[in-house]
This record gives structure tokens, sequence and C-alpha cells, in this order.
């Protein structure tokens, strides 16, 4: 989501970094798990996160991957002794400036500009997760994959003379957890994307060749940015 000087980041940024420290975590380090109390909302300066659920069977959904410049509330607002509806996790080296719940609510409650922005970052993130199972219900598994894809290449793309790059390291069985299908299931397609050379995968990272396969797939809309992608 592009952060103009008036979004809830940087209001928080602002008002908070001359007096909280930064927190920094190793890839792999566990922020807060399922049905934990909420303690704190963080706000990611750099690095990369995975936000998900593990079903009861043990099988791993990964909602969204959030990088630079984000802010992680994932708890019900004003809400007495909330918990996390889902589980953080880093994925890279990552940067943190912790707010304690109490006080980030206050904050947004007493400061008119902050309680607008979060509304409107608030509302796309509720346009996002809609636009999301949108594509994983109307277009199947094959078809969510190609989705994810695309917004991979929306929120970490990088243009190359070979096409656009994921600038994100990821596994098949991360990117079957994206699409909440079994590791099986991708490898086919993405063998299937790579036989039309559709796609590359090298050093845990795609290219997408021709995203314009991709998209006429899956009926895409071209939505903003701001909508279509992984955060």
């Amino acid at each position: 989501m592009p952060k103009s000087r008036f979004s809830i980041y940087n209001l928080l940024v602002q008002f908070f970094k001359k007096n909280e420290p930064i927190q920094k975590m190793k890839a792999g380090s566990v922020l807060f798990q399922e049905k934990d109390s909420v303690d704190y909302v963080y706000l990611l300066l750099n690095g990369s996160i995975a936000l998900g659920r593990v079903h009861l069977r043990g099988k791993d959904f990964i909602l969204k991957i959030l990088n630079d410049r984000e802010l992680i509330v994932e708890y019900q607002l004003f809400n007495v002794n909330p918990h996390y509806q889902f589980y953080a996790k880093t994925l890279t080296d990552c940067e943190f400036i912790l707010i304690k719940r109490e006080q980030f609510e206050d904050f947004v409650l007493t400061d008119p500009e902050a309680m607008n922005a979060l509304v409107m970052w608030l509302s796309t993130s509720y346009l996002k997760a809609q636009m999301k199972c949108q594509d994983l219900i109307m277009n199947g598994k094959k078809g969510g994959l190609y989705s994810i894809l695309i917004r991979l290449c929306n929120s970490y793309g990088v243009m190359t003379e070979e096409g656009i790059l994921i600038d994100l390291p990821l596994t098949h069985q991360e990117l079957a957890n994206l699409t909440f299908g079994t590791r099986e299931v991708i490898q086919r397609s993405l063998k299937e994307l790579r036989e039309k050379d559709i796609i590359a995968y090298d050093n845990l990272k795609f290219t997408v060749k021709k995203i314009s396969y991709l998209k006429e797939e899956v009926d895409c809309q071209n939505c903003s940015y701001e909508i279509c992608g992984l955060n």
C-alpha cells in the first residue's frame, strides 16, 4: 500500500519512534501465535513476515506476507482482553517498533487524523481480503496459484530482461501454503507453467515471463497495486 504522509503507518512512526527502541528479530522468529493475548501492535520497519493459521490437522495457511513499512494489527480493535487471530513469524531478519496495545488504541482514539488514517487502512485491507477470497473461490486451486503469482509480482516484482522477478525466496511448500493447496498440486501447476515458458524458477525465486497469460486465465480486472497485493 502506498504510504502518504498521512498514512497510519507514518503517523505511528512519527509519534512512537522517538520513545520506543527498535527491536531486531532473526529470520524464523515467532512474534505471536494464534489465541495469544494481545500485548503489542507492531510497526515493521524492514524485512518480511508471514501471517497465517494452522489447521487442527496441521496444515499451514499463509494469509499474507508483509514487507517493509507495514502495520501489524491482527486482533479485534478496542475489545476487552483481545487475542491474536493469526500467527506471525519472520521470513527474513526484521526490525520493528513495538507499541503497547493500550497506547496504540489511546493514540487513534484521541487523534482525529490518526483515526481517519486507520479507517482508510482498514477499509483497504478489507477490500484486499475480499478480492483474495474471490480469486481462491472462483478460480480453483490452479487459478488461485495464478492469482497469488500476480499478487507477488505486484508486491515484490522487479522488472528484468527475462520478465518480472519476484524478489522473495519461496519454496513450493510456502507457495502451496499461500493457496491452501497441496505441494503436489502446486508442483504440477508450476511444471506446466515452466513447460509453457510462462515462469522460471531459480535459487528459490520465481520469474514471471508472461504475466498477461496469468491475468487472462483468471479474468484479471487490473485492480490497482493498492488492492492487488499480497500484503
